[in-house]
């Protein structure tokens, strides 16, 4: 079936990006998160093309063969929903579906409340829709680390300095990261830590992939990282203050479209971004199904893939 797939570029917003499209009929487009690309989506690319739809995944901002700006103000949420919006038009299609993973909720969410006359429904996966408050984020992540403590978000706020610890040794950055926030972990990982030990920590490579990633996926991942970097991804995360402060017309705007939201029991997010989950119903009228899949964690698709190319199948054939 892959070798159906073609790997095309598409000029938008500015930027050069780089996609995977399969399958014709009505547009999907799938948005990948941080450390991914859209080799991510392999499993529901495959489904949702054989289901009879165009499915369109691509390498976001500052990962994979997309361009990556230099400037690290170019990568608020309004740049990269632009991205997804000019990607939509420069296929010719006048509406899709749009799916987001983790960083990639948020590209959906923020490209639904900005052109609803575009997105006709809503995927949201691991990460749960948080309309804009009246404190920059930046704030809270304050409250979320205690006793000299640090939650990731605020780590990688300095630049260079994940860049630096993430890049040492890429093959062991990217078997843990799918390791700890995996359904394999021990625990839910929170993503805090003392920033004396770094992001990392003491995670160890593990010793035996978990049945859900083959060696095949993961020297893809490495080899993409060890290319790129991460810091066209790590730039996402440097301008979630500036983001708040660009989107202060969206305060308190609720996502109508019909929407869907998938996740694992054991992601963390969960944990940190609880009341936005109790509140999805409330602030996204349209909700269909809010499934959570017992034993699975942050990387939902690939963990739980029959199951959640289900359930998105389901999903768009209800629209």
């Amino acid at each position: 079936m892959r070798e159906q797939w073609q790997h095309r570029f598409i000029e938008t917003n500015g930027i050069r990006m780089h996609y995977v499209e399969a399958g014709k009929g009505p547009l999907v487009v799938l948005c990948h998160g941080f450390p991914e690309s859209w080799y991510s989506w392999r499993h529901q690319i495959a489904a949702i093309a054989e289901a009879g739809y165009r499915v369109v995944a691509p390498d976001q901002r500052g990962y994979g063969r997309t361009t990556k700006p230099n400037d690290i103000a170019a990568y608020t949420g309004l740049h990269l929903a632009g991205d997804i919006i000019g990607l939509v038009e420069a296929l010719g299609e006048t509406s899709a579906v749009i799916v987001g993973h983790d960083w990639g909720a948020p590209v959906a969410w923020y490209s639904a409340l900005l052109r609803p006359d575009i997105f006709c429904a809503v995927g949201l996966l691991s990460v749960p829709y948080t309309p804009r408050g009246p404190v920059s984020p930046l704030t809270v992540f304050n409250m979320l680390a205690q006793g000299g403590k640090v939650f990731y978000m605020q780590y990688f706020q300095a630049e260079g300095v994940a860049e630096r610890e993430l890049e040492h040794d890429v093959r062991r950055t990217m078997s843990a990261m799918l390791l700890a926030g995996s359904g394999n972990a021990e625990s839910a990982w929170l993503g805090v830590f003392d920033p004396n030990d770094g992001f990392l920590g003491n995670a160890e490579t593990p010793k035996t992939l978990p049945n859900w990633l083959t060696q095949e996926d993961i020297e893809f991942f490495i080899g993409e990282f060890e290319r790129t970097g991460f810091r066209g991804g790590l730039n996402w995360y440097r301008n979630i203050g500036r983001t708040w402060e660009l989107t202060a017309f969206l305060s308190g705007a609720k996502i109508r479209q019909p929407s869907i939201f998938i996740a694992g029991e054991k992601d963390g997010v969960l944990q940190f971004a609880a009341p936005a989950v109790a509140a999805l119903e409330e602030n996204m009228p349209g909700l269909k199904r809010k499934l959570i899949f017992p034993g699975a964690g942050h990387w939902i698709q690939q963990e739980r893939a029959p199951e959640v190319s289900k359930a998105l199948l389901e999903f768009l054939a209800g629209l």
